[in-house]
């Protein structure tokens, strides 16, 4: 298995519980939000510790996501799950197409001008409405709208590597 497949991708957070059988309520970042339940095998992190647990049930209810995973039968058992973490192994991902990524492959790339002189590393990416945009850490943080063709020129994940079109002093 590569490290890219081994990889544990966190999905979204537990923030409640939801009734008294324990039912977990769910803060999902998948797209679109309600696909986390289709995910079965969850890792949901207990302090330092992940805890691999399977989902049983799962829905929309009202404007929140609620699931019920194995083990989880009481509303206390419930309650000390909340502000855990929700993952799943990278390799549960469908395959992506030719130029498609998923926002975790991109995070930790070196970020490279078109000069060669190094920007930073991909910290994270944030979605705006417009298009998303990369937050690049480096000397100093920089953003960088990711439109593919015009700004990011390239992107090697094999070199770890993604080549930008963008004026660092902007």
């Amino acid at each position: 298995m590569s490290a890219t497949g081994s990889r544990r991708i966190v999905i979204g957070r537990v923030t409640g519980h939801f009734g008294v059988r324990g039912w977990l309520k769910i803060q999902s970042w998948t797209e679109p939000r309600e696909k986390i339940v289709e995910y079965r095998r969850w890792q949901l992190q207990a302090g330092d510790e992940w805890q691999e647990r399977l989902v049983t049930a799962g829905r929309v209810h009202g404007k929140s996501i609620i699931a019920h995973v194995q083990d989880v039968d009481s509303r206390e058992q419930a309650a000390a799950l909340i502000g855990a973490d929700i993952a799943i192994s990278r390799q549960q991902l469908p395959q992506t197409g030719p130029g498609e990524y998923y926002w975790a492959d991109l995070v930790g790339l070196r970020v490279q001008l078109m000069d060669g002189r190094e920007l930073g590393r991909v910290k994270n990416l944030l979605a705006t409405g417009a298009n998303d945009v990369l937050v690049v850490q480096g000397e100093r943080e920089h953003l960088i709208p990711f439109l593919r063709g015009r700004v990011i020129k390239d992107v090697d994940l094999d070199a770890q590597l993604m080549r930008v079109d963008w004026d660092p002093d902007f």
